[in-house]
């Protein structure tokens, strides 16, 4: 109603208006007083205030894809006590909502002639400790100059991305080079790690069987086509096609899409919050895993 008489004021005058309307021109004026001073405004009102700044500042720095329950969450681990209900609420009147994934397509694509490993990992995507399990999969992007293609390997434990790359063609080198980033990255111990992924041909590839197994990792492969054979890396690429490309497009080149994969890694491994892993980043979620490991400083 307030919106209503500010729209008509000038043509109508307030007092005219309010008599067909269920509000007091005393009512609208005050509201306009809190507007211009919002010292004047009721507690609430200056409360909600400033809980719209504080909830805008966590949507716009997260690449503006949490919804309700991840914003309140964040202002939680940052100490600032607030219903999920008044955040709910607030987001809707500021406009504000999360990001929605849509259905991804297919990208597996067999090689009928070869033969693969077994499946060794079933469905069951846990891992009591990093570089226990890690998972596998690309997906890709249409730019200005043609498909590109994103690879992305997560390790389980904390569904932390290890290893990543963007390339032109779907040959077996691109996934290839992020098995090699992964490797560099973590070291993992010989003979502690299963590599799973489905059973498209750049995964069960020669060269990067032969490169697992060089690493001394355990290679996994599941069924074709069949996202719950290797649902957490089918996962991590709906979030990367959700929160990057669908919000972001149309994209111009391989370029910008590597960019872009940098920024959101960067910010998906130190500052995303994950529910599975109890609403907080993957790194964070690692160090604690670590600080458990050490013993306790003993006292002088």
């Amino acid at each position: 109603m307030i919106a209503f008489i500010d729209d008509h004021r000038e043509v109508y005058g307030v007092e005219p208006i309010c008599r067909n309307l269920p509000i007091a021109p005393s009512t609208y004026h005050a509201r306009v007083a809190q507007r211009a001073d919002p010292a004047k405004a009721s507690a609430r009102v200056r409360q909600d205030l400033m809980l719209m700044e504080r909830i805008r500042r966590v949507h716009d720095t997260n690449f503006g894809v949490y919804g309700a329950r991840k914003v309140w969450r964040q202002l939680g681990r940052e100490g600032i006590a607030v219903a999920r209900c008044t955040v709910e609420r607030l987001m809707r009147r500021m406009g504000l909502r999360g990001a929605v994934r849509g259905k991804e397509a297919r990208t597996t694509i067999p090689d009928k002639a070869m033969t693969w490993p077994a499946d060794k990992v079933n469905r069951r995507f846990q891992a009591p400790h990093p570089n226990t399990l890690w998972v596998s999969d690309f997906t890709y992007v249409a730019t200005w100059q043609g498909f590109v293609y994103v690879a992305f390997i997560i390790d389980v434990f904390a569904r932390r991305i290890v290893g990543w790359r963007v390339s032109r063609t779907a040959h077996a080198d691109f996934v290839l080079d992020a098995l090699e980033q992964a490797l560099h990255d973590r070291r993992p111990v010989k003979g502690c790690l299963t590599h799973h992924s489905d059973k498209g041909s750049q995964y069960v590839s020669i060269r990067y069987t032969e490169r697992l197994l060089g690493a001394g990792i355990e290679p996994s492969v599941g069924s074709v086509g069949d996202s719950y054979d290797n649902a957490l890396a089918e996962t991590i690429n709906g979030l990367f096609k959700t929160e990057v490309i669908r919000r972001s497009g149309p994209w111009r080149s391989l370029e910008a899409v590597e960019f872009a994969t940098l920024e959101w890694v960067d910010w998906y491994n130190n500052r995303r919050l994950l529910e599975p892993i109890g609403n907080m980043p993957p790194a964070e979620a690692e160090a604690r895993y670590y600080a458990q490991l050490d013993p306790p400083a003993m006292a002088a």
